[in-house]
C-alpha cells in the first residue's frame, strides 16, 4: 500500500476525523489504514468481537480506534456518532453476502439492511457533523451494481440501490457542501471471495476478463477512496467510480 500512500501529501487528512463502518477486515480495514497513514483520526467499527480483539492487538493498526457498532441499530448509530466532536469523512463499508441463502426472505432482508439501509442510517446520523466540516461520504457499491449473479439477489439489489442512494444524497446534501460518492469494487481478494480466488479455474476466468489480467487487492481501492475525500475531488459528487480492473466492461 505504501506506493499508493506516497502519492498523497503525508498530512492530507491531519486534524480530520474519519469514520469507517465494516472496517475490521478486508476493504474497510484497508481504507481505514489509508486515512490513518495520511494523518486522520480514524474510527473503525465492526460487530465481531473476535475480529475487534484481533485488530486491537495488532501494533500495525495502533493508529486506528476500533469500536463496536451494529449498523442495523439506529439508536446505537445515533449514540455512537453523538459522541463525536467532529467528522470530516464517513465511509460506509459494512457489507455481507449470503450466496444461495438470499432467496430466503429473512436472509434477503438482513443483507439489504446491512448493505443498503445502514448506509442511509449512518449518512443521516452523520450529516449534521459533515455539514459543519463540508465533508464527504463514500459508499461501497459493487460490480454487481451493474451485473447479475443469480446466487446473491439481495447483494445485487442492495449494491444497485447504493448507486441510487449515492445520487439522491449527493443532491440532498450538496447545497450544504457535503459530497457523496461511491466506489464499485470488482473481484478483490478478500475473505468473501476466497472460494473463487482459491479455485484455479474460477480465478483464471475472472482474471482473464479483466483488462489488467489480475485479481484486485484491497489496497487497490484505497487510492480512489482517498481521492474522493480529498480537495482534488472537490467538484465530484453523485458518482460511482468502478475500481474493477476493467472487469465490468470486459468480454468473455
Amino acid at each position: 500500500m505504501q506506493d499508493i500512500i506516497d502519492t498523497f501529501r503525508s498530512d492530507l487528512f491531519r486534524g480530520q476525523t474519519v469514520l469507517v463502518s465494516g472496517a475490521t477486515s478486508g476493504i474497510g480495514l484497508a481504507i481505514a489504514q489509508g486515512f490513518a497513514q495520511l494523518g486522520a483520526e480514524v474510527i473503525a467499527t465492526g460487530t465481531s468481537e473476535k475480529k475487534l480483539g484481533q485488530v486491537r492487538k495488532d501494533p500495525a493498526l495502533s493508529g486506528i480506534r476500533f469500536g463496536t457498532l451494529d449498523v442495523r441499530d439506529r439508536a446505537a448509530i445515533d449514540a455512537f456518532i453523538g459522541n463525536l466532536n467532529s467528522l470530516s469523512v464517513l465511509v460506509n463499508a459494512a457489507g455481507i453476502a449470503r450466496p444461495h441463502a438470499e432467496f430466503d426472505e429473512e436472509t434477503y432482508m438482513e443483507v439489504i439492511d446491512i448493505n443498503l439501509n445502514s448506509a442511509m442510517r449512518l449518512s443521516m446520523a452523520a450529516y449534521p457533523l459533515l455539514k459543519v466540516s463540508k465533508g464527504a461520504i463514500i459508499n461501497t457499491a459493487s460490480m454487481l451494481s451493474y451485473l447479475a449473479d443469480d446466487t446473491v439477489p439481495a447483494y445485487c439489489a442492495s449494491k444497485t440501490g447504493i448507486v441510487g442512494l449515492t445520487r439522491a444524497l449527493s443532491h440532498k446534501f450538496g447545497p450544504d457542501g457535503v459530497r457523496v460518492n461511491a466506489i464499485a469494487p470488482g473481484y478483490h481478494k478478500t475473505d468473501m471471495t476466497r472460494g473463487l480466488w482459491e479455485d484455479p479455474v474460477a480465478a483464471g476466468k475472472i482474471e482473464n476478463r479483466t483488462a489488467l489480467k489480475r485479481w484486485g487487492t484491497v489496497d487497490d481501492l484505497v487510492g480512489t477512496a482517498l481521492f474522493l475525500a480529498s480537495p482534488a475531488a472537490i467538484y465530484v459528487t453523485g458518482m460511482t467510480m468502478p475500481v474493477d480492473g476493467g472487469y465490468v466492461n470486459g468480454g468473455f
